[in-house]
């Protein structure tokens, strides 16, 4: 067999059973890990079988290689296939959406390692597990303003939440933080050194059926280390104080008086995001911050991503930061002051797509 043949044999995902444990392994490692939608339907379809499973007492969810856990969604071909229109985006998000409630509901502790780089979709599958790890090398963020998109992946249920403003630090910024502000933003749970991670691994592996969540935690707990003090740790105050404003431009007026010089970077980096996805950003938080249940938040989300498809600025961010990579977005409208605010009634139906499903959940009442 040649070398392409056998890298064409290697499936997108790996589904094990190792003693007790179900193991899902994302096996895109030279796209790192970026998730497509035959990727989705294999990991549902593995949780589900977990799920009716006695046999299986908990899931290992992680990424292949060293790189990343997964650096999001494919968006080069959502980016070719909303161009076509061909209900092939809106296909993908309604069932990545249903994954990301799947995992938020599910029967048993899914343990999910954060290695490496965690963005976008795949910071959906793994924020929403019970038990959440982030290691030295963990490289986390919800870079969608930055491409003209919207945080999504139920972000607009927990980052209203996180403590003090880091959530809309991250929805605004789209900036990376490391394993300590993932922990402090409340979207991970313990930080296990990489070192520590066969380790951890094998004694997860030698939990029975039948155990709960306690004591998986109490063996995370074993190789949990205080992690190196984060970004958070060092301007939380400063971001605490400018990012409770509500509007973005009351924001970057806050940051201006702060007159510091990462209060000047933060101002540089919003301003280079685009206008029409932190116009949606902020009433996606907003409207979050009061939602009754994750699946509210996924279903206004997967409208306002529907939306971004009939626009200009997600065509064009996906162009300058993975087709042409030149960095270099022209948005339309090109500044906030231009661009309108965005008002619920734009998340709250897209004609002719089907909605992401969640069976037995009351959405919105």
């Amino acid at each position: 067999m040649s070398a392409h043949s056998h890298a064409a044999a290697e499936p997108e995902v790996i589904v094990g059973r190792e003693n007790a444990v179900g193991v899902v392994r994302l096996n895109r490692p030279k796209a790192l890990n970026a998730l497509t939608l035959s990727m989705v339907r294999a990991v549902r379809a593995a949780l589900e079988d977990f799920s009716g499973d006695p046999a299986v007492a908990l899931v290992i969810l992680e990424g292949a290689g060293e790189r990343a856990f997964s650096a999001g969604g494919d968006i080069r071909t959502i980016h070719e296939r909303g161009k076509i229109g061909d209900g092939f985006a809106e296909k993908f998000w309604a069932e990545e959406y249903e994954l990301d409630a799947l995992i938020a509901r599910f029967p048993k502790p899914v343990v999910a390692i954060m290695h490496g780089i965690v963005m976008g979709g795949g910071a959906g599958l793994a924020i929403h597990a019970s038990h959440r790890i982030v290691t030295d090398s963990t490289r986390f963020a919800f870079p969608e303003v930055g491409i003209g998109f919207i945080p999504d992946v139920g972000a607009s249920w927990l980052l209203p939440r996180a403590p003090g403003q880091t959530g809309r630090y991250l929805a605004f910024t789209g900036e990376s933080v490391r394993a300590a502000d993932v922990i402090r933003a409340g979207l991970s749970d313990t930080y296990v050194p990489a070192s520590n991670l066969a380790a951890l691994r094998a004694d997860l592996l030698a939990l029975p059926a039948g155990i709960d969540a306690g004591q998986v935690s109490a063996v995370i707990d074993r190789h949990r280390v205080e992690p190196p003090a984060g970004l958070f740790a060092a301007y939380g105050a400063e971001i605490d104080a400018a990012f409770r404003q509500e509007a973005i431009e009351d924001i970057l007026a806050a940051l201006d008086d702060a007159g510091s010089e990462f209060a000047a970077k933060t101002i540089a980096t919003i301003r280079s995001r685009s206008p029409t996805s932190l116009r949606l950003a902020a009433e996606l938080l907003r409207l979050g911050r009061g939602a009754k249940s994750l699946e509210e938040c996924l279903l206004r989300e997967f409208h306002a991503a529907c939306l971004t498809l009939k626009g200009h600025d997600f065509y064009e961010g996906v162009r300058a930061a993975v087709i042409d990579k030149d960095r270099n977005p022209r948005w339309s409208p090109p500044s906030l002051a231009e661009a309108p605010p965005a008002r619920p009634e734009d998340f709250a139906f897209t004609a002719g797509v089907r909605p992401p499903a969640f069976p037995s959940q009351e959405i919105l009442s």
